[in-house]
């Protein structure tokens, strides 16, 4: 009868191979995670987006990154309203313009009147935002039911049990909090991972060589026994 494979196990084993194994640079470099060939620059889609993420102009990134805090913490912390900022938002830039309309028009007294900037949001804007998400979340609806209609009880089960556990996540937070740290996580991990490339690599390829064996163990004592495919029906002549 095969080992029982428990967490504790599990974590004890994974430690210890840590332990064991010390990182090679050659290995590192032919590893590289999932495999990529390319540079990280160039899976994030290059050009300014890149260039944010991995901190290339520390001043923009370090600026966006200050905004999304500030935003979470107007909402999280002093509980504002979203109507209540727009509106606030919309106040400011009357006021904005009221003031530099007069100023100017004291200051320049005679002249014609002073042009007074103004703001105009690109007409397309809306509808790029709207067909990117909408192309992601159809992406993200075929492929569970792809997963729901392919048969594979396996592949399945591990589904649900993350939706379950993403779902447990989020009865912690509300939605901003997650979208938060979503967004945080999406401006630090990646600058982090290009500045230890070689040791995530070795780290991240010892720990899943670590799971794959532990989880062949509860294959073979338990996942195996699960029926595979889907249920056969006899064609009708």
């Amino acid at each position: 009868m095969p080992e029982k494979t428990t967490a504790e196990n599990i974590l004890d084993n994974i430690v210890e191979t840590l332990a064991d194994n010390k990182s090679n640079p050659v290995t590192s470099q032919l590893n590289r995670l999932f495999g990529r060939q390319k540079p990280l620059h160039n899976l994030l889609g290059g050009g300014k987006s890149a260039d944010v993420l991995l901190w290339r102009n520390k001043k923009i990134s370090a600026s966006v990154l200050t905004g999304a805090t500030a935003i979470w913490v107007l909402f999280e912390w002093l509980n504002y309203h979203f109507l209540t900022l727009v509106f606030f938002a919309l106040i400011l830039g009357m006021l904005a313009q009221f003031i530099w309309s007069n100023a100017s028009g004291l200051f320049n007294s005679g002249r014609s009147n002073p042009k007074v900037p103004r703001l105009v949001l690109p007409k397309d804007i809306f509808v790029n935002i709207a067909i990117s998400i909408g192309a992601e979340v159809n992406r993200a609806l075929d492929i569970l039911q792809d997963v729901a209609c392919g048969g594979n009880i396996k592949q399945f089960l591990m589904v649900v049990f993350s939706l379950w556990a993403a779902a447990v996540v989020g009865s912690w937070c509300n939605f901003l909090t997650v979208f938060y740290v979503g967004f945080v996580a999406a401006h630090t991990l990646p600058v982090l991972y290009e500045r230890y490339e070689g040791e995530v690599d070795s780290f991240v390829y010892t720990v899943m060589d670590q799971l794959q064996h532990n989880y062949r163990k509860l294959d073979a004592g338990v996942l195996s026994k699960i029926p595979k495919g889907k249920l056969s029906m006899k064609k009708l002549e």
